[in-house]
């Protein structure tokens, strides 16, 4: 006859705590790029705060969930990735770095954290590594690389209307590079891939 001792429920190992972990720190971040996204098309300044106020709500359970991940099983360099994902998101750009450098650490050349940390480095006008990122994307991953392209004209755009601290000859000659770098892509637009997924298998 069984003793109540052994009926207790089997605990889950580390590594599925946190691949658990992973996961809900995955969907936090879906939900919280939703809300940025539907922010950014309010016209309405009270309700566009509020869907803001959500979002960055979002990033940091998110950022928690992959922190935990991350103790759990600190080689799991989707973790560390998505750790500075959130950090990104939240304006912590040198965190984010850190983050990404850590994931490009326990895997070498992996494609997401090399696009994500192109966009830190462009919030931190690193104009010259945001290049670096995005010629290594555009030998390995064509479709990654597109997303980065895109952030640099939006970051061109953006600062175009408001330096922001830029030179304006480096804002020149970066500009002059990213529309170089866009032709270059739309004459080669066949041979891009599929990016890495984002869900843990």
């Amino acid at each position: 006859m069984a003793t109540p001792s052994d009926q207790r429920p089997i605990g889950k190992s580390p590594e599925t705590q946190a691949i658990n972990a992973y996961n809900s720190g995955v969907r936090l971040v879906e939900k919280a790029d939703e809300l940025y996204a539907d922010a950014a098309r309010q016209t309405d300044p009270h309700k566009q705060k509020k869907t803001l106020d959500s979002a960055r709500k979002n990033y940091s359970t998110a950022l928690r969930k992959f922190a935990q991940a991350i103790q759990l099983q600190s080689g799991m360099y989707q973790a560390w990735n998505y750790l500075g994902y959130s950090q990104r998101k939240l304006g912590n750009y040198q965190d984010a770095l850190t983050a990404y450098d850590r994931a490009l650490s326990i895997k070498p050349g992996y494609a997401e954290a090399i696009e994500y940390r192109g966009h830190a480095y462009l919030g931190l006008n690193r104009l010259s590594e945001a290049k670096e990122s995005y010629l290594a994307l555009y030998a390995s991953n064509r479709n990654l690389a597109g997303s980065l392209l895109t952030a640099m004209q939006e970051w061109v755009g953006a600062h175009r209307d408001d330096a922001a601290g830029v030179d304006v000859g480096m804002l020149d000659s970066f500009a002059s590079w990213v529309s170089e770098r866009s032709k270059i892509a739309g004459q080669t637009v066949g041979l891009t891939r599929e990016g890495a997924t984002s869900a843990w298998k």
